[in-house]
């Protein structure tokens, strides 16, 4: 059972009602354990809302902002920025820096919008949020989960890392290879050499900013916390994070994502759906890790197709 691998979660979810309260576009904060967590509606109706989950640890959710301009044609998109990032309160404890608070975090923001029925939408690093939530803590009300370039072990996520690594040129990764033997990873010189693996695997291709990033800086220290300072390897608290063994336990209609060039290697993510039961798969073709800026249009109409799905199934 997977409370075998973390400690038991304190989630105060409270029942909800058996319908959602009326949404419509507005921002403002939820108060979690360490200090306000904001949030952001797109949209408004009466269709089950979809609550999107960013990466990280450390990132914040405005790269999510045209996908959920575009989902929120059909029904309310709600995304807030986790604790210690973007718009959200930067406490400077620590200790809070752990995956049983960010999955409490989450449990309140939904308790606190009145989400009786949702569907979860995870990435990268959210989709080890939202499945430990639905796992762990067992919420009612959940319709769905979309698991988006999905992190969800950190043996599986250095494997690829390796394998994609392996890819480079060979004098880049001999600058890796050196500044890591030395320690120096703040280098610029293994900063530049990342960014060859970024340029690679985390953007297939240019796209515009999102100016509303440049009002939600992100938060390295609770990235180097969680995972450590080098995107091939953890260190931190997410060393051991492994929800693998856990995986035939999910029960909801699942939908799994990844981009032809991911850092979640599409190989990797077929994996996966053979341990969901019943889950469903789909391959950006033009994208690496940034899926939701690189063809936040494709994107949008799988995860609409699969709502469409699993409430035209719901209802039969």
């Amino acid at each position: 059972m997977l409370k075998k691998m973390i400690p038991l979660l304190l989630v105060p979810f409270l029942l909800l009602s058996c319908a959602n309260p009326i949404l419509y576009p507005r921002e403002g904060f939820v108060q979690v354990p360490g200090g306000p967590v904001w949030y952001r509606v797109f949209g408004s109706g009466t269709a089950t809302p979809l609550l999107m989950v960013h990466g990280g640890p450390g990132i914040r959710s405005c790269y999510f902002e045209r996908l959920a301009i575009l989902l929120s044609q059909k029904r309310p998109v709600i995304l807030y920025d986790q604790l210690g990032t973007g718009r959200s309160g930067r406490p400077m404890d620590r200790s809070l820096w752990t995956v049983e608070r960010f999955v409490r975090e989450l449990a309140e923001v939904r308790e606190s919008l009145g989400l009786a029925k949702v569907h979860l939408l995870g990435h990268s690093w959210g989709s080890a949020l939202v499945t430990t939530y639905v796992l762990k803590t067992h919420p009612q009300g959940v319709e769905s989960i979309t698991l988006a370039s999905p992190y969800l072990s950190t043996r599986l996520w250095n494997a690829d890392a390796a394998r994609l690594r392996a890819q480079l040129p060979p004098e880049v990764q001999q600058t890796l290879e050196r500044h890591e033997r030395a320690g120096t990873l703040q280098s610029p010189e293994y900063q530049e050499a990342v960014g060859v693996y970024h340029d690679r695997h985390l953007f297939h291709r240019k796209v515009e900013p999102i100016p509303s990033c440049a009002e939600a800086p992100k938060n390295n220290e609770i990235y180097q916390r969680m995972w450590g300072g080098s995107d091939f390897y953890s260190t931190g608290v997410l060393k051991d994070f492994d929800l693998i063994p856990y995986l035939e336990e999910l029960k909801n209609p699942v939908l799994l994502l990844t981009g032809r060039y991911d850092t979640a290697r599409p190989e990797t993510a077929a994996l996966l759906q053979t341990m969901i039961p019943g889950a469903r798969l789909s391959i950006l073709e033009n994208s690496a890790h940034m899926g939701p800026m690189e063809e936040p249009e494709r994107m949008s109409e799988l995860i609409e197709t699969f709502l469409r799905d699993i409430e035209l199934s719901a209802s039969r």
